[in-house]
């Protein structure tokens, strides 16, 4: 059983490191979130005005030390109308240390891309990359696949920042 420790370890790190996880459904949690990414970069607003819709996780915890993990819950909006939860999960290998808490938002182009993601069993593959939000960041970035992920850190320090083998569990509001 010795090579579950790192497992137990993760994941008790990972509990610890995602303060708001559970409350993260919370409509303020996400609007404040919305305001710090549009406050960072302004320019940002277009995409929350122009997307089929948008998901919005206020707080990601993000730990590891050669094995890692993230997880995070939020939002997803159509029309800028909340439609259901999200929970995101990432487990990776690879040469990475510390740990870090960030706000993801990830923007669908078309309804066709939102409705994939609400379908369900939808998963970022390795080619995905989150931009991080700056001031004027998103000006220079366009949609891949009818999809965009920023993401803005809230504290921490971590070496590694792909967002590929994220996975997502969604929920609908009110079904």
């Amino acid at each position: 059983m010795p090579a579950r420790t790192p497992f137990a370890v993760l994941a008790a790190t990972l509990l610890l490191a995602t303060p708001g996880v559970a409350s993260a459904q919370d409509t303020d949690e996400v609007q404040e979130a919305i305001a710090r990414v549009k406050e960072a970069d302004p320019s940002i607003a277009s995409y929350f005005d122009s997307a089929a819709g948008y998901a919005v996780f206020p707080g990601v915890g993000k730990a590891g030390l050669g094995i890692g993990g993230a997880r995070g819950s939020g939002l997803v909006f159509r029309s800028g109308s909340a439609i259901g939860k999200v929970t995101l999960s990432q487990i990776s290998i690879g040469f990475q240390a510390g740990g870090q808490e960030f706000i993801e938002v990830i923007f669908f182009e078309t309804a066709r891309a939102l409705d994939d993601f609400t379908a369900g069993n939808f998963e970022f593959n390795a080619q995905v990359s989150a931009v991080a939000v700056t001031a004027g960041a998103s000006a220079d970035v366009g949609y891949s696949n009818e999809i965009a992920v920023f993401t803005l850190a809230k504290g921490g320090l971590m070496y590694e920042a792909a967002v590929g083998g994220q996975k997502f569990d969604y929920e609908p509001i009110g079904n």
